[in-house]
């Protein structure tokens, strides 16, 4: 596959050798060459860890200070006043048996699953198919709760769950190319600060290795590990 003339333009802004302070990285970001929709600015974090062990599994929710910029549709499962208080609060759908057939013949056009706990009975036999596409509902990360209200709309506004992937890297979204720019930092470093919060107590060695900022169509930025560590 060859490549365009944008993404060579925007590569040779970029020294791939030199680790880049975030305001900087973001910048050559926002000033590069423009595809036809608002892309994504994406980050991938590295860490020192062996996901094999489950004392070492980092995972945790985090809520951006101005959201991702992305629409979620969320699905609430749940009965009666329940699904009613969903859609109030501005989720997509909301049910039960209905959705949970759709779901068993196929239906995964959602992008988050919230669920009441009497329901998750019945949503747990759906493990195969909501499970690899990380949809489970879990009360760690918020989506398994009655208060539908507050849940529903904390991922609206933002609320994003990290988990790092089988070979130690957490990949996430933290905004979109047409944030300003000072929203991207803050949302950058609001994340960051919660992924070194969740360092496992049992790593010996070194937690964060590398950390790479992205837009959608672009090259990646590394970023200066000790805007970070500090």
């Amino acid at each position: 596959m060859g490549i365009s003339k944008r993404y060579r333009e925007n590569f040779e802004k970029i020294d791939i050798n030199k680790d880049y302070l975030l305001d900087d990285a973001i910048e050559i970001l926002s000033t590069s060459a423009k595809v036809k929709f608002d892309e994504s600015v994406d980050i991938a974090i590295n860490l020192g860890i062996d996901p094999k062990h489950a004392d070492q599994i980092v995972r945790g929710i985090v809520s951006l200070p101005h959201g991702t910029g992305k629409k979620l549709k969320v699905l609430v499962i749940a009965k009666g006043d329940k699904a009613d208080e969903a859609i109030n609060a501005g989720a997509d759908f909301a049910g039960d048996k209905e959705y949970l057939d759709k779901i068993k013949s196929g239906w995964v056009d959602i992008d988050v699953i919230i669920a009441t706990p009497d329901m998750m009975s019945e949503v747990g036999k759906l493990g195969k198919v909501l499970g690899p596409r990380r949809l489970m509902p879990n009360p760690k990360s918020g989506t398994v709760t009655n208060d539908i209200k507050n849940a529903v709309e904390d991922v609206k506004k933002g609320k994003i769950e990290f988990r790092v992937e089988k070979n130690a890297i957490i990949h996430t979204i933290i905004g979109k190319i047409s944030f300003e720019k000072i929203k991207l930092i803050e949302n950058c470093k609001t994340l960051m600060a919660a992924i070194m919060k969740a360092k496992p107590h049992s790593l010996k060695g070194i937690y964060l290795k590398k950390v790479t900022l992205s837009s959608t169509m672009g090259p990646g930025i590394k970023l200066d590990k000790s805007t970070f560590l500090n």
